[in-house]
Protein backbone atom coordinates (compact mmCIF):
# COMPACT_ATOMS: atom_id res chain seq x y z
CA UNK A 1 0.00 0.00 0.00
CA UNK A 2 1.22 3.17 -0.86
CA UNK A 3 1.89 6.02 1.87
CA UNK A 4 -0.51 9.17 1.82
CA UNK A 5 1.37 12.17 2.99
CA UNK A 6 -1.21 14.88 3.29
CA UNK A 7 0.36 18.60 3.63
CA UNK A 8 -1.69 21.13 5.04
CA UNK A 9 -1.85 25.37 6.65
CA UNK A 10 -4.75 26.81 8.65
CA UNK A 11 -4.10 29.65 6.53
CA UNK A 12 -2.76 30.37 3.23
CA UNK A 13 0.31 31.92 1.80
CA UNK A 14 2.68 29.79 4.32
CA UNK A 15 4.62 27.99 0.95
CA UNK A 16 2.67 24.89 1.26
CA UNK A 17 2.43 23.73 -2.69
CA UNK A 18 6.42 25.36 -2.98
CA UNK A 19 7.53 22.43 0.03
CA UNK A 20 5.08 19.92 -1.23
CA UNK A 21 6.57 19.87 -4.68
CA UNK A 22 10.47 19.65 -2.88
CA UNK A 23 9.42 17.14 -0.74
CA UNK A 24 7.63 15.33 -3.06
CA UNK A 25 10.68 15.43 -5.65
CA UNK A 26 12.98 14.77 -3.13
CA UNK A 27 11.21 11.11 -2.15
CA UNK A 28 11.06 10.31 -5.57
CA UNK A 29 14.44 10.94 -6.24
CA UNK A 30 14.87 8.76 -4.03
CA UNK A 31 14.09 6.09 -6.23
CA UNK A 32 9.96 5.91 -6.03
CA UNK A 33 7.57 6.12 -7.40
CA UNK A 34 5.68 9.05 -6.14
CA UNK A 35 2.22 11.14 -6.38
CA UNK A 36 0.63 14.45 -6.02
CA UNK A 37 -2.44 15.60 -5.90
CA UNK A 38 -3.47 19.35 -5.69
CA UNK A 39 -7.00 19.09 -3.34
CA UNK A 40 -6.22 23.22 -3.40
CA UNK A 41 -9.16 23.29 -5.78
CA UNK A 42 -10.25 26.77 -5.40
CA UNK A 43 -6.87 28.37 -5.77
CA UNK A 44 -4.42 26.13 -7.61
CA UNK A 45 -0.82 26.37 -8.09
CA UNK A 46 1.27 23.66 -7.61
CA UNK A 47 1.49 22.89 -11.43
CA UNK A 48 3.22 25.82 -12.23
CA UNK A 49 6.38 24.62 -10.65
CA UNK A 50 6.52 22.04 -12.46
CA UNK A 51 6.26 24.02 -15.47
CA UNK A 52 2.53 23.12 -16.60
CA UNK A 53 -0.12 25.44 -17.96
CA UNK A 54 -3.45 25.97 -18.76
CA UNK A 55 -2.50 25.11 -22.44
CA UNK A 56 -0.70 21.84 -21.73
CA UNK A 57 -3.30 20.66 -19.15
CA UNK A 58 -6.20 19.12 -20.53
CA UNK A 59 -7.85 16.99 -17.82
CA UNK A 60 -7.82 18.04 -14.56
CA UNK A 61 -8.88 16.59 -11.23
CA UNK A 62 -12.20 18.73 -11.63
CA UNK A 63 -12.90 16.50 -14.90
CA UNK A 64 -12.57 13.59 -12.50
CA UNK A 65 -14.58 14.58 -9.47
CA UNK A 66 -18.11 15.77 -11.63
CA UNK A 67 -17.76 12.50 -13.54
CA UNK A 68 -15.68 13.92 -17.10
CA UNK A 69 -12.84 11.96 -16.63
CA UNK A 70 -10.75 9.10 -15.34
CA UNK A 71 -8.50 10.16 -12.57
CA UNK A 72 -5.26 7.99 -14.32
CA UNK A 73 -5.92 10.55 -17.65
CA UNK A 74 -5.39 13.51 -15.33
CA UNK A 75 -2.30 11.98 -13.89
CA UNK A 76 0.70 13.82 -15.49
CA UNK A 77 4.43 12.76 -16.09
CA UNK A 78 6.38 15.50 -14.13
CA UNK A 79 9.82 13.37 -13.76
CA UNK A 80 11.55 15.29 -16.23
CA UNK A 81 10.65 19.08 -15.07
CA UNK A 82 11.49 17.57 -11.90
CA UNK A 83 15.18 16.84 -12.72
CA UNK A 84 14.93 13.01 -11.17
CA UNK A 85 17.97 11.12 -11.74
CA UNK A 86 15.75 8.31 -10.05
CA UNK A 87 12.07 7.22 -9.08
CA UNK A 88 8.81 8.69 -10.97
CA UNK A 89 6.59 11.76 -10.06
CA UNK A 90 3.70 12.19 -11.30
CA UNK A 91 0.81 15.26 -10.85
CA UNK A 92 -2.65 15.40 -10.49
CA UNK A 93 -3.43 19.36 -11.01
CA UNK A 94 -6.63 21.23 -10.42
CA UNK A 95 -8.25 23.41 -13.11
CA UNK A 96 -7.07 27.00 -13.32
CA UNK A 97 -9.86 27.82 -15.54
CA UNK A 98 -12.51 30.78 -14.23
CA UNK A 99 -14.71 28.90 -14.95
CA UNK A 100 -14.18 25.60 -13.71
CA UNK A 101 -12.81 27.72 -10.18
CA UNK A 102 -16.40 29.29 -10.18
CA UNK A 103 -17.92 25.85 -10.16
CA UNK A 104 -16.56 24.39 -7.25
CA UNK A 105 -17.60 27.94 -5.65
CA UNK A 106 -21.05 27.68 -6.41
CA UNK A 107 -21.81 23.79 -6.84
CA UNK A 108 -18.84 22.13 -4.71
CA UNK A 109 -18.50 18.68 -5.26
CA UNK A 110 -18.55 15.42 -3.50
CA UNK A 111 -15.95 14.82 -1.79
CA UNK A 112 -16.03 11.23 -1.29
CA UNK A 113 -14.89 10.92 -4.64
CA UNK A 114 -11.43 12.14 -3.78
CA UNK A 115 -11.44 8.96 -1.85
CA UNK A 116 -12.29 6.53 -4.71
CA UNK A 117 -10.01 8.59 -6.72
CA UNK A 118 -7.03 8.22 -4.38
CA UNK A 119 -7.35 4.70 -4.16
CA UNK A 120 -7.50 4.32 -8.09
CA UNK A 121 -4.14 6.30 -8.39
CA UNK A 122 -2.40 4.32 -6.07
CA UNK A 123 -3.34 1.45 -7.80
CA UNK A 124 -3.10 2.60 -11.56
CA UNK A 125 0.17 4.08 -11.41
CA UNK A 126 1.57 1.19 -8.78
CA UNK A 127 2.59 4.57 -6.59
CA UNK A 128 4.75 4.40 -3.45
CA UNK A 129 3.91 7.31 -2.19
CA UNK A 130 1.06 9.99 -2.87
CA UNK A 131 1.56 13.41 -1.63
CA UNK A 132 -1.77 15.69 -0.89
CA UNK A 133 -1.77 19.32 -1.32
CA UNK A 134 -4.48 20.23 0.53
CA UNK A 135 -6.77 23.67 0.92
CA UNK A 136 -5.65 25.73 3.69
CA UNK A 137 -8.27 26.00 6.70
CA UNK A 138 -10.35 23.00 7.40
CA UNK A 139 -13.25 21.56 5.45
CA UNK A 140 -14.77 18.41 4.12
CA UNK A 141 -11.93 17.57 1.30
CA UNK A 142 -9.69 18.58 4.29
CA UNK A 143 -10.29 16.62 6.95
CA UNK A 144 -10.89 13.28 4.93
CA UNK A 145 -7.94 13.97 3.31
CA UNK A 146 -5.89 13.98 6.61
CA UNK A 147 -7.99 11.25 8.35
CA UNK A 148 -6.51 8.84 5.52
CA UNK A 149 -3.08 10.07 5.77
CA UNK A 150 -0.39 7.99 6.90
CA UNK A 151 1.57 11.08 8.04
CA UNK A 152 0.28 15.04 8.31
CA UNK A 153 3.08 17.44 7.62
CA UNK A 154 1.32 21.03 8.92
CA UNK A 155 3.24 24.31 7.40
CA UNK A 156 3.13 27.12 9.60
CA UNK A 157 5.12 30.22 9.47
CA UNK A 158 6.71 32.28 12.70
CA UNK A 159 3.18 33.86 13.11
CA UNK A 160 0.67 34.31 15.70
CA UNK A 161 -2.30 33.49 13.60
CA UNK A 162 -0.49 30.41 12.41
CA UNK A 163 0.55 29.25 15.93
CA UNK A 164 -3.34 29.48 16.94
CA UNK A 165 -4.38 27.87 13.52
CA UNK A 166 -2.05 24.93 14.06
CA UNK A 167 -2.90 23.98 17.17
CA UNK A 168 -6.54 23.84 15.62
CA UNK A 169 -5.50 21.63 13.25
CA UNK A 170 -3.46 19.32 15.51
CA UNK A 171 -6.20 18.48 17.72
CA UNK A 172 -7.93 17.54 15.06
CA UNK A 173 -5.59 15.42 13.40
CA UNK A 174 -5.08 13.78 16.85
CA UNK A 175 -8.74 12.63 16.79
CA UNK A 176 -8.71 11.41 13.59
CA UNK A 177 -5.76 9.16 14.80
CA UNK A 178 -2.92 10.27 12.34
CA UNK A 179 -0.17 8.24 12.89
CA UNK A 180 3.05 10.21 12.11
CA UNK A 181 2.51 14.69 12.56
CA UNK A 182 5.03 16.92 12.08
CA UNK A 183 5.67 20.32 12.04
CA UNK A 184 7.54 22.22 8.99
CA UNK A 185 8.13 25.70 10.04
CA UNK A 186 8.67 28.46 6.98
CA UNK A 187 10.35 31.84 6.43
CA UNK A 188 12.00 30.94 10.11
CA UNK A 189 13.39 34.17 11.14
CA UNK A 190 17.64 33.94 10.90
CA UNK A 191 17.97 35.58 14.24
CA UNK A 192 16.43 33.25 15.96
CA UNK A 193 18.23 29.81 16.23
CA UNK A 194 16.75 27.15 14.30
CA UNK A 195 16.90 24.71 17.66
CA UNK A 196 14.97 27.52 19.44
CA UNK A 197 12.07 27.54 17.39
CA UNK A 198 11.88 23.29 17.71
CA UNK A 199 11.90 23.43 21.71
CA UNK A 200 9.27 26.50 21.16
CA UNK A 201 6.83 24.59 19.12
CA UNK A 202 7.31 20.92 20.68
CA UNK A 203 6.82 22.53 24.52
CA UNK A 204 3.98 24.31 22.98
CA UNK A 205 1.94 21.61 20.71
CA UNK A 206 3.83 18.22 21.83
CA UNK A 207 4.65 17.41 18.25
CA UNK A 208 7.57 16.47 16.56
CA UNK A 209 9.09 19.43 14.19
CA UNK A 210 10.24 17.69 11.14
CA UNK A 211 12.26 20.97 9.50
CA UNK A 212 12.72 24.44 10.15
CA UNK A 213 13.11 26.48 6.87
CA UNK A 214 14.67 29.75 6.54
CA UNK A 215 13.46 32.52 4.90
CA UNK A 216 15.24 33.09 1.92
CA UNK A 217 15.55 35.73 -0.76
CA UNK A 218 16.96 32.91 -3.07
CA UNK A 219 13.56 30.87 -2.65
CA UNK A 220 11.83 33.84 -2.92
CA UNK A 221 13.39 34.65 -6.42
CA UNK A 222 12.69 31.29 -7.91
CA UNK A 223 8.93 32.62 -8.38
CA UNK A 224 7.51 28.85 -8.44
CA UNK A 225 9.66 29.07 -11.36
CA UNK A 226 11.15 25.64 -10.78
CA UNK A 227 11.82 22.78 -7.88
CA UNK A 228 14.28 24.71 -5.67
CA UNK A 229 16.04 21.99 -3.78
CA UNK A 230 17.25 20.45 -7.40
CA UNK A 231 18.81 23.63 -8.31
CA UNK A 232 20.26 24.58 -5.00
CA UNK A 233 20.78 21.43 -3.45
CA UNK A 234 23.30 22.86 -0.50
CA UNK A 235 21.07 25.29 0.51
CA UNK A 236 19.88 25.76 3.78
CA UNK A 237 15.74 25.31 2.49
CA UNK A 238 16.89 22.37 0.20
CA UNK A 239 18.36 20.67 3.65
CA UNK A 240 15.66 21.18 5.58
CA UNK A 241 13.68 19.74 3.03
CA UNK A 242 15.87 16.56 2.89
CA UNK A 243 15.60 16.44 6.64
CA UNK A 244 11.82 15.90 6.82
CA UNK A 245 11.82 13.80 3.82
CA UNK A 246 14.27 11.59 5.45
CA UNK A 247 11.89 11.25 8.52
CA UNK A 248 8.85 10.33 6.08
CA UNK A 249 11.16 7.74 4.25
CA UNK A 250 12.13 6.38 7.67
CA UNK A 251 8.75 5.55 8.74
CA UNK A 252 7.74 1.84 8.65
Amino acid sequence: MAKVISLHSFRGGTGKSNITANLATVVADAGYRVGIIDTDIQSPGIHALFGLSEDTINVTLNDFLWGQGEIKDAAYDVSNAASLKNGKLYLVPSSMKISDISRVLHEGYDARLLKDGFKELVQTLELDYLFIDTHPGLNEETLLSIAISRTLVIILRPDTQDYQGTGVTLEVARKLGVPSIYLAINKALPEIHPDDYCRTLYLTYKAEVGAVLPLAIEVARTASGGIFCQEFPEHAFSQGIRDLASLILGEE
